[in-house]
């Protein structure tokens, strides 16, 4: 009576290793994908957190190009140093115009050696020197956006007069 005690027991055994793997693969193929997409998103949300942190980081760095008096006197600004500047932020005369608050012929003159930038003129340009192409770039782009700004204002207010008859 024994074996057929013991092989009926074996066999229950068996049937039911297998009704529980039959129930339990699919759920373990299913908690494997769910392990894969979270994994996935922590992964995204990691990413996700050092852009915005860098982000903050820039938004919090004003971009500055402001020179001390002392700098402003030590340094030398040749025709051929403000072009290698200007060559070095990536940037053109027109470009560089509008940063220093001049017209493109100033620069072009500064360039050539026919005039010398004068003292305030001076400081920026030794500010621009710290700048790397991208902090260049980027105070061109708030620049241009405020004129738009400026120009958008500047023309609501006025009103159009209709010429007189006469």
């Amino acid at each position: 009576m024994g074996k057929v005690e013991a092989i009926i027991k074996s066999e229950i055994v068996r049937l039911a290793k297998r009704e529980i793997r039959k129930i339990s693969a699919p759920l373990g193929r299913d908690v494997r994908a769910l392990k894969g997409t979270v994994s996935q998103l922590r992964r995204t949300v990691l990413a996700l957190e050092r852009f915005t942190a860098l982000q903050k980081r820039e938004s919090e760095k004003k971009i500055s190009f402001e020179a001390t008096p002392e700098e402003v006197g030590a340094s030398r600004l040749s025709p051929r140093l403000i072009r290698s500047l200007r060559k070095r932020l990536g940037i053109s005369q027109r470009e560089l115009a509008r940063l220093t608050g001049v017209t493109p012929l100033a620069v072009y003159q500064w360039e050539t050696g026919t005039f010398k930038p004068k003292k305030e003129k001076k400081a920026i340009l030794v500010g621009l020197r710290k700048l790397g192409r991208r902090d260049a770039r980027k105070l061109l782009e708030e620049r241009k956006a405020g004129q738009k700004e400026k120009k958008v204002s500047g023309s609501k207010g006025k009103a159009k007069r209709k010429p007189s008859r006469k």
